[in-house]
């Protein structure tokens, strides 16, 4: 089984949970053994995300508790101003960089959508790597240490990112091709009448050779 957690905190945007949510459940009706679920760090039953949805979520995430999570995908939003409900109140706070930092410690991939990349870079998992995000945080991106690519995702082995919003549908669908196949990918490309762009023009993955 394939589990992948989508990581909520209040503020996140819409689509950049909702999209890959998608994904990973049409790819499980097509036979992806593939688990997905919304959780968030604190124990709470909803989050109001960035144009107001308040959504459920299925539970708690931890460190310790996470061993058997394969994937930790975080959504971007809010990132520009720190005092209101986002990725920038979040970056400011500090409980999902250091939790992302300790995902990583156990060997999960962790994804970032969007400034989603941000709380990443905040959590020491970009510096020296190549990464994308919004375009309005690739200054911040920048600064952060990592390597600005021009992409609609970036595949770092065990470090993927977004540029912002739709473009998390294109980095879950390429996650499902990596995992499960073409067949199923396009499966599900076509159930969401999705039109998936040219991997080499909207992606770039890197063969890591520094073991």
């Amino acid at each position: 089984m394939y589990n992948v957690r989508i990581l909520l905190y209040d503020g996140f945007d819409e689509l950049d949970a909702v999209g890959p949510y998608e994904v990973f459940r049409t790819a499980a009706g097509f036979g992806a053994d593939c688990d997905v679920r919304l959780v968030t760090l604190d124990d709470r039953e909803t989050v109001t995300a960035n144009h107001g949805l308040e959504v459920a979520v299925d539970g708690q995430l931890n460190p310790e508790a996470s061993v058997s999570t394969d994937l930790i995908l975080v959504p971007g939003g809010g990132w520009s101003d720190a005092t209101e409900p986002g990725a920038g109140m979040e970056a400011k706070k500090g409980d999902i960089p250091g939790a992302l930092a300790a995902f990583a410690e156990f060997g999960m991939t962790v994804a970032g959508v969007c400034t989603g990349g941000m709380l990443l870079a905040r959590a020491g998992l970009l510096e020296d790597r190549p990464a994308i995000t919004h375009h309005s945080a690739l200054s911040d991106l920048e600064d952060a240490g990592a390597e600005v690519r021009d992409a609609r995702f970036v595949d770092d082995g065990d470090v993927l990112t977004a540029g912002g919003v739709t473009s998390g549908i294109d980095l879950a669908l390429h996650v499902v091709e990596r995992e499960f196949g073409s067949d199923i990918a396009a499966k599900v490309a076509r159930e969401i009448e999705y039109d998936r762009r040219k991997e080499s023009s909207s992606a770039v993955e890197i063969e890591r050779t520094d073991g």
